[in-house]
């Protein structure tokens, strides 16, 4: 194979850069760092101990597999691209992308959270989780973004092609501690980057973005030495929450005391599993971290977040939506579901309509497919919350 074409194949530039410098010393200041590396706000194990061999056996039977991707072409909302769309009549309109990304426009700023148009979340070109559908929109045709905001650097929040391109923008850059070595390498210029430890506040766009605390963990390749987090967006009339990645924990209560209740909560609810229950919750621990964020009330809408587009975890496709979609009814909780590309505005009519169902393979047509975390409610959904 020819090394420029071999090149491409391996991305070494994937991998990102290493914090070196002002920027390493301004990590190991921070108070959630120890011992080279940072550190969650409880306990926290990556992988269950033990359960390794078990994980690996997920992938042995075909029953256990083949509900894991969709059976026909997830729907797409493709905006038209006549013009830029007209401005949200609430000042609050979030368009979720798919998996974690999500434009969110509030207050007349544009924010776009973990942005990943790649093909594949991975640092090669040939293997790893590739996409399930199409990104609705091509990044050349989303518009001006005000800021970017990183929850962290794994590669299904952080792609190095879609940064390359972002990084020709006058786009302001928001991330984790240590995170800016990556966008830096990647060609983002060094002072469009704000690097925020947990409880940081940076004011860009009329905006006030927080980084909040997580439970998982982080760093590129062999280098896990970057910060993870939560955010908070702020402005004059609305405010929302962009979970990155995260395991229940308790200090949700803490940032919905301290910074909410929020308009919008974007919600991690998928990729969970038994095998590694610390580090991302379940549909139910996503409606409850909901309800935390607003002191045990519902409040505001949840939108649903790192599901439906990449294969991560040995649940079935549709599960998180299913199970959000009738955990978020037992508790009251406005939900909003839409296809991915279809924005929504939290203070109109949500989309709502079980659409999952239409491209999912039924479980008659697989053995013995179930999450192996059970659920809290029953098999059965009950319908979805209705607006007030």
């Amino acid at each position: 194979m020819p090394l420029p074409r071999l090149g491409r194949l391996l991305r070494p530039a994937a991998f990102g850069g290493i914090p070196t410098g002002a920027r390493l010393e301004r990590m190991q200041a921070s108070p959630q760092y120890a011992d080279g590396s940072f550190r969650n706000p409880t306990v926290t194990q990556t992988m269950a101990s033990g359960s390794m061999l078990d994980f690996a056996r997920t992938n042995v039977h075909r029953a256990d597999r083949v509900r894991r991707t969709p059976a026909a072409a997830i729907p797409l909302h493709r905006p038209a691209l006549a013009g830029p769309a007209a401005a949200a009549e609430s000042d609050l309109r979030l368009t979720w992308m798919g998996h974690s990304t999500v434009l969110t426009e509030i207050d007349g700023a544009r924010v776009l959270f973990d942005p990943v148009w790649g093909e594949r979340c991975s640092p090669v070109g040939f293997a790893g989780p590739r996409r399930l559908h199409p990104v609705p929109l091509p990044l050349e045709d989303l518009g001006p973004v005000d800021v970017v905001v990183i929850s962290h650097d794994h590669y299904d929040h952080l792609d190095m092609p879609t940064i390359r391109a972002l990084a020709h923008t006058g786009a302001q850059f928001a991330a984790p501690l240590g995170v800016g070595a990556h966008l830096e390498r990647w060609g983002v210029v060094p002072g469009r980057i704000t690097e925020l430890d947990w409880h940081e506040s940076t004011q860009v766009a009329g905006l006030t973005l927080t980084a909040t605390p997580a439970r998982h963990f982080c760093g590129r390749a062999l280098h896990r030495r970057t910060l993870w987090s939560s955010w908070v967006a702020a402005g004059p009339r609305h405010q929302v929450f962009h979970s990155g990645d995260t395991g229940y924990f308790s200090g949700f209560a803490e940032i919905g005391a301290a910074l909410g209740p929020f308009d919008a909560v974007m919600m991690q609810i998928g990729a969970y599993s038994e095998f590694w229950p610390d580090i991302h919750m379940t549909p139910e621990e996503g409606v409850r971290a909901h309800l935390d964020l607003s002191g045990g009330e519902p409040h505001g809408v949840l939108l649903p977040i790192h599901w439906g587009t990449f294969n991560l975890a040995p649940h079935p496709w549709e599960e998180p939506a299913e199970r959000t979609y009738a955990a978020a009814a037992e508790a009251g909780v406005r939900v909003a579901v839409p296809v991915p590309g279809q924005p929504f505005e939290p203070g109109g009519e949500l989309p709502q309509d079980p659409w999952w169902r239409t491209v999912a393979v039924p479980a008659s047509d697989a053995a013995s497919t179930v999450s192996k975390v059970p659920h809290q409610a029953g098999t059965r959904p009950t319908p979805a919350p209705q607006q007030p």
